[in-house]
């Protein structure tokens, strides 16, 4: 199976990244870059565009980023684009920020509660999932939806734990359908 184009370029710049011993600089010159992409989307529109030779595209990043990021972050956009993968450049540094949460053992956790969680309740979700998983610390993100009548939703990575009614209740009539009269 071949290997998807963000994870081949983002375990490259996260090895680059660990042996120059430079991951947190590298981390945050993502981030920072991530940023600047989503504010200005019509960039990675014009690297995209086929009227656009690749050293004009790699004119264009060098004018742009050319002394506000590292000569290795220069060096792995000019080699993206090369490789004509700039339109990868979005999911390739998504992947790369997922693989450094995940070293450094940030886990980022989705609650759906069918009500809004009080800070109390939100702490003690927190405590819970630093108890029963690996992460040491955790980006949370809360979300209502009323249709879950009670409980919650708790998603991290492809992990899922459903304890809400509107499941309880959705299983309890696929087994009462099930039932077979006799």
């Amino acid at each position: 199976m071949a290997k998807l184009v963000s994870k081949v370029y983002g375990d490259a710049l996260f090895e680059a990244a660990q042996e120059t011993k430079c991951l947190d600089e590298t981390f945050e010159q993502v981030l920072a870059l991530q940023e600047i992409l989503k504010e200005h989307e019509d960039l990675i529109q014009l690297l995209n565009h086929p009227q656009v030779v690749k050293e004009e595209k790699i004119q264009i990043i060098d004018s742009i980023f050319r002394g506000r990021v590292s000569d290795d972050m220069m060096g792995f956009l000019t080699t993206v684009v090369e490789k004509g993968r700039q339109g990868d450049i979005p999911a390739i540094f998504e992947y790369f920020i997922t693989t450094v949460k995940e070293y450094k053992k940030i886990g980022i956790a989705y609650v759906t509660s069918a009500v809004p969680l009080s800070e109390e309740q939100k702490a003690q979700v927190t405590e819970r999932l630093l108890t029963t998983t690996r992460y040491v610390e955790f980006e949370m993100n809360y979300e209502v939806d009323p249709s879950l009548i009670g409980g919650m939703i708790i998603r991290i990575g492809d992990r899922v734990v459903d304890s809400s009614i509107k499941t309880q209740l959705y299983e309890l009539k696929r087994q009462l359908l099930d039932v077979q009269l006799a």
